[in-house]
């Protein structure tokens, strides 16, 4: 690896602690930012000459930190706070770097709670995420997200000048704000593996790149909360949904529903993992979230040999129960596909059905394509082919449309229209 391929690898590794740090030093996550940058850019400029340093993390930290030194200095409002950095950075204590260590954690953490802030929209609270705490480029989060980088720089520049015009403080969030601040990283954090588990846009439907960049992000939150139980729930879910995308897609890239996928191609290392998971979720004693039921749905299908020798029964109780505690159209029609294998299509269709006046169902591709599934098991043919085709028509990738489109197909081939 060449010495600019060592460097944006490091980018990536260091980034978000060294900008993490200097937040809290300074104040201000944008100028955090636009130091560690700096950092990287004289690395670039520096090492291909005179070689990487045997420590690298520690080289950037200090040439950000003396180049927020530099930056104050040339500002008088400035002046105090280059004092208070130059003295943090002269001192020499025996446990300075140890304390250092101990704070990265915190520090991260507490960027991932700004990053994550209610007062930026989702999506500039994800581009903000993967840019600071995941470490991505713009260029690459445009391109994971297929938009122009000049449209996902605006919009972190605008996240990064909202949370200063709002005067956003560099600190933990109080204990009565914690957990739903928790459940906001959270949620970024899924909706990026979303993304990566079911493209919404493009030609793809299987983003892994994005996947594991949400699982990275994940892992690292685990680590910064062992005692936060729907932290390793998620996790656990993403790493067993992760585990069977080898068999999601076929070679042309369409998608392989469940029922056909080959199990022997699962992976088995994810699958371990991600049991350990919601077995470390369901041992802190908390009452399970809706992430942690999730993934002890993912863990049925992870067990089971067979598809025909899945637990539907058992789902079909973790459904009732997320229902309950997250209501949403989406829960219902995950609950009404468990249903049709526990109970028979009538029993889904009756809660299908139940959804036809939901608004949200209204653009939603995969309710016609359920729901055109249980009307073809039933013998209604011509609803179902209607159900089928308007679901090719709101499907978001091509390899879906097409999918839809042969179903319906070969569904008015087998069983001609009824009527």
């Amino acid at each position: 690896m060449d010495v600019r391929r060592s460097i944006e690898a490091l980018w990536r590794i260091e980034s978000p602690q060294i900008i993490a740090t200097l937040a809290r030093q300074i104040g201000d996550v944008a100028v955090a930012e636009d130091l560690a940058s700096e950092a990287f850019v004289a690395a670039l400029e520096q090492w291909p000459s005179g070689g990487v340093p045997p420590r690298p993390g520690a080289w950037l930290m200090s040439t950000a930190r003396h180049k927020a030194i530099d930056r104050a200095r040339r500002e008088e409002t400035g002046r105090r706070k280059a004092a208070l950095l130059a003295a943090d950075l002269d001192d020499r204590a025996p446990d300075t770097a140890e304390q250092a260590l101990d704070r990265i954690p915190d520090d991260l953490l507490t960027l991932a709670f700004i990053a994550c802030h209610p007062v930026l929209a989702p999506e500039s609270r994800v581009a903000l995420t993967l840019r600071l705490v995941a470490g991505l480029t713009t260029d690459e989060i445009a391109r994971a997200f297929l938009v122009p980088s000049a449209t996902l720089g605006q919009r972190v520049s605008r996240a990064k000048r909202t949370l200063s015009e709002a005067r956003v403080p560099f600190e933990p969030p109080p204990a009565e704000e914690l957990p739903a601040r928790v459940g906001a990283v959270l949620e970024v954090v899924y909706l990026v593996f979303n993304e990566g588990y079911a493209a919404t846009s493009g030609d793809q439907w299987v983003r892994r790149d994005l996947a594991r960049e949400a699982m990275r992000l994940g892992r690292v939150l685990a680590g910064l909360l062992p005692r936060e139980p729907e932290v390793f729930g998620l996790v656990a879910l993403m790493e067993l949904q992760a585990s069977r995308f080898a068999t999601r897609t076929d070679a042309d890239g369409a998608p392989v529903l469940l029922e056909h996928q080959d199990r022997r191609r699962w992976d088995r290392t994810l699958i371990t993992h991600g049991l350990a998971m919601l077995e470390r979720a369901t041992g802190l004693g908390r009452p399970l979230g809706p992430y942690t039921l999730q993934a002890a749905i993912a863990g049925y299908h992870a067990r089971a040999a067979t598809f025909a020798g899945t637990d539907w029964a058992g789902i079909v109780a973790l459904y009732d129960a997320l229902a309950q505690l997250a209501p949403s159209p989406v829960v219902e029609l995950n609950r009404a596909v468990a249903l049709l294998h526990s109970d028979g299509p009538q029993t889904a269709l009756a809660v299908v059905d139940s959804l036809l006046d939901d608004r949200r169902m209204a653009r939603y591709h995969l309710f016609g394509a359920v729901r055109g599934d249980l009307l073809l098991r039933l013998g209604r043919n011509t609803e179902a082919a209607e159900q089928l085709e308007r679901a090719a028509e709101l499907a978001p990738t091509r390899h879906e449309r097409r999918l839809l489109l042969e179903r319906m197909t070969k569904a008015l081939a087998e069983h001609p229209p009824d009527g």
